[in-house]
């Protein structure tokens, strides 16, 4: 049986997180943040419960709106944020994410300066089912498609540099440009790469993550790189 929704926030375009779970999730372990619950008023025909957790930052849109802003600042060192929310809208469900990781600067270093400074890792789930029915309607996993907008530093000795420069040397980005119209369901996303699946080893997620109940289909994701893939676009269409 699918637990309360509390109405924590409203709005007509987006708010951080709403509750689901066809069981009740475990309980939070010491170093969970709760999770963020949201209820968004939107047109549509299907009711969907969606869940995320990031490392460290997204902006959903569902069919070309958007939907749902993380409620946790991109400039918040070490922020790993889990969010649910329910929904409505149309098939076919065209959902299309921008996943940041925090980084300092365009070197994409965090911790500039210090004996810990490093590239750090970022990694993101999302799950999607009706609200209804329970029905599984979309995950994370290789069948999304993926564009990388910001990979930095070109090279990770970058990572050991006293002064890294911005945009110098090993310590320089490759940067691309945001497609237009990438969040449209008419999208031509075919020159995109698949995503790819990370395992909980590598991404080491926490903060709310072993608040939701995943399914065994959703997968960690990202672009090959978790540590210099800093801006990620990744989309997929259920029907």
């Amino acid at each position: 049986m699918r637990p309360l929704l509390i109405p924590v926030a409203i709005a007509t375009m987006f708010i951080p997180g709403a509750a689901n779970a066809q069981q009740k999730p475990p309980p939070p372990r010491k170093s969970d943040h709760p999770v963020n619950v949201s209820i968004l008023q939107t047109p549509g025909a299907t009711k969907i419960f969606g869940e995320v957790w990031v490392d460290n930052w997204f902006i959903l849109h569902v069919n070309g709106k958007k939907l749902l802003q993380d409620g946790v600042s991109i400039t918040t060192e070490r922020s790993f944020n889990a969010e649910q929310f329910s929904f409505n809208t149309d098939r076919p469900f065209t959902f299309a994410f921008e996943f940041r990781d925090f980084v300092e600067n365009a070197t994409g270093l965090e911790y500039i300066g210090s004996r810990n400074q490093q590239m750090g890792d970022g990694g993101a789930i999302a799950q999607f089912h009706d609200d209804s029915s329970g029905e599984l309607i979309a995950v994370t996993d290789n069948s999304w498609r993926c564009m990388v907008v910001q990979h930095a530093p070109v090279k990770t000795s970058c990572a050991r540099e006293n002064s890294p420069a911005i945009g110098s040397g090993a310590c320089a980005q490759k940067v691309s440009d945001y497609p237009l119209g990438w969040t449209e369901p008419g999208f031509n996303d075919s020159g995109w790469s698949m995503a790819s699946e990370h395992s909980t080893g590598s991404v080491k997620p926490k903060d709310g993550y072993n608040r939701i109940k995943w399914s065994g289909k959703s997968k960690l994701i990202r672009g090959k790189d978790l540590e210099r893939d800093n801006i990620i676009l990744c989309r997929f269409t259920a029907q």
